[in-house]
Parts: structure tokens; sequence; C-alpha cells
């Protein structure tokens, strides 16, 4: 269920103060391994050249250093403090920071908007609470939000990066009944931009798929910008999925049989039935995404594609002319 939230929205004066100048909120909420992180520095190492150009940006090094806590409930001491009301005038003060700084577009990326892997894990599902987390971030914004841009990917890879970092911490193995309930659980990316849009229905949702734009974070600020992103650090992959190798190195003292394959690719843990499966709930989730989405999201045309009709079929390749009767004596030979 999705709870939603009032917003206040802007009237009269200031209203008109913001007519024509407003300043673009976009959300970059990920999807967790589809090369957020990488894209996350990206901005932060051309953070000065993106302020000449009117962006702005917010990672994780600011959202999660006090700048949203409160948004979301949680354990907390008993202060009597309303720490919801806190958490929005503390982003509204910086939102008019950031404002007052002339940007023409802010770029807000942080992946755990949307939740965490390991909950993810935990449940067997793709986001269940990413309705009531947005509508939430959509209050503490003003309803200022512009875009969402959410990465998706194709989910055999998904779960299999998502149970490899499992491995690097120490969590063990999924077993048999855990890998089952992921290959064929019903929720898919489809099910998580539909929650997304209903709690910012406001805001263009934006869909990168990760197998376009991973490694390109350029592509991705100008496709949701449209300014001439700079291409310095645009190569620096970063929290790259552990292969096979450095899995086996990490898992090699646990007890019990072996538990990774030899080889020295990437892990897959499902078997072919079940990535099949899954793989073609990705093949779904694109099709439902290029025939419209039902209108409640955008995916992002494939960048530095020419139109179809810049580059028209040919017909005859050939110079010169045909020769009729050959081809008609070709036609009748036997």
């Amino acid at each position: 269920m999705i709870v939603t939230f009032p917003v206040k929205r802007p009237v009269g004066a200031a209203l008109g103060q913001r007519t024509g100048k407003a300043m673009d909120v976009t959300l970059h909420i990920g999807a967790h391994h589809c090369a957020t992180t990488t894209f996350q520095n990206y901005m932060r190492l051309n953070g000065d050249r993106l302020a000449t150009q009117g962006v702005g940006f917010w990672g994780p090094r600011r959202t999660r250093n006090g700048l949203f806590r409160g948004i979301l409930p949680g354990p907390t001491a008993a202060t009597g403090r309303d720490l919801r009301r806190r958490a929005i005038g503390r982003v509204q003060m910086h939102l008019a920071r950031s404002d007052g700084l002339g940007l023409a577009s802010l770029v807000v990326s942080d992946e755990n908007m949307m939740g965490t892997p390991r909950e993810n894990l935990r449940l067997g599902d793709l986001y269940c609470g990413v309705g009531e987390r947005m509508a939430r971030y959509d209050e503490a914004f003003g309803g200022r939000i512009s875009n969402v841009v959410v990465n998706i990917r194709s989910q055999d890879r998904y779960w299999a990066s998502a149970l490899g970092y499992s491995l690097t911490r120490g969590r063990g193995a999924a077993g048999r009944a855990t890998l089952e309930r992921l290959a064929y659980g019903a929720r898919c990316w489809r099910d998580v931009i539909a929650d997304v849009s209903c709690a910012v229905s406001d805001a263009q949702i934006w869909v990168l798929p990760f197998e376009t734009y991973a490694g390109r974070p350029e592509a991705q600020l100008s496709a949701v910008t449209g300014i001439d992103a700079p291409k310095t650090h645009a190569r620096n992959w970063l929290n790259a999925t552990p292969h096979l190798p450095e899995l086996r190195a990490l898992v090699d003292g646990m007890a019990g049989p072996p538990i990774l394959p030899k080889g020295d690719g990437r892990w897959q843990p499902f078997s072919p039935p079940q990535a099949a499966a899954l793989r073609e709930n990705y093949a779904d989730d694109l099709m439902w995404l290029a025939g419209g989405a039902g209108g409640i999201a955008r995916l992002m045309p494939v960048p530095d594609k020419k139109p179809r009709w810049d580059n028209l079929p040919v017909s005859n390749t050939t110079r010169g002319r045909t020769n009729g009767d050959e081809k008609r004596r070709m036609a009748r030979a036997r």
C-alpha cells in the first residue's frame, strides 16, 4: 500500500517568484547495482565544472550525512522533537541555498532512497516499500521534484550482483528456496516504476537501462539535463561486481562444501531455467516501456543513435543498369 502525504505547493506571490526561474530538481534514485556509484563519483569529481553550466549535485556524502535524517521513520532517541518536520525544513533550507546560486538544475543521487539490497534479499522481492518512501521524499522536497531517474537492469544480473555482494559481507550463499523465490517472484521493474509514479505523480519518470547507460555517466547526465556533459572522469568504474576468483578467495574459509563453481567470469547463482525466466521478465518490462508504459514513465532514448529516417535503406548498390533479358532467362532456368 502506498501512503501519500499532503504537499504544500507554492501559491500566490511565491509561485510568481518562481515562474520561469524555477530550478529543476532531479532525483536519481538508482537502482542499486546499476552503476550508481560510478555516476555519483563522476558528478562529484566534475562538480566545479558542472556548476559553471548551471548544474548542482547532492550525493550520498551529503544526503547520508544528516540531510535526510528523519524523512523516513525509524528508531530514534526520545527527545520530543518532531524529526520529520525538522528534516523537511532542513531539505527546504538546502534547496533555497542551491536556488540562490542561480542553478538551472539540481541532481540528487542516492540509491538508498528506493530501499536497500539487503531488504530486497530478505523479502525476496524488488523494493516493496518504494512507494511509501518516495512519497515521503516528495513531501520533503515540497513538490519541487521535476524528474525522477530510475536505472533498471536484467533481473538475472541484478540479483546475481546483489547475492555476490552479500557473499563479500559474510552473509553466506542463498539457498535453493531463496533462488526459486527470486526467479519466479511476481514483482518486476514495472511494479517498481508504477509505485514511484504514484508517489511522485507530478514528476516525469525517466527509465535508463543499465545495458545502455552503464559506464556512461556523461550520457546519463546529458539525457536528463540536456547539457553538453564533460567526459572527464567518465570512465572511472567503481564497485564492479566481484568475479568468481575474488569471490572464491573470500569464501574459502567458510565451512561446508564449495558454493562457487570454477571459472573466471561472473557468478551466476541461478539455474538456466531460472535465469531464462528472469530475462523474460526483463524483456516484458522493456517492451512495456517501449510501448509507452501507460503514460506513467518514459524510456530514455539510446544516446548517439540516429533516427530511423536518417538511415533509409538502399535498394540497389550496384553501378549501371540491370539486364532484364538476363533476369528473365534466369527465372526460367530449371
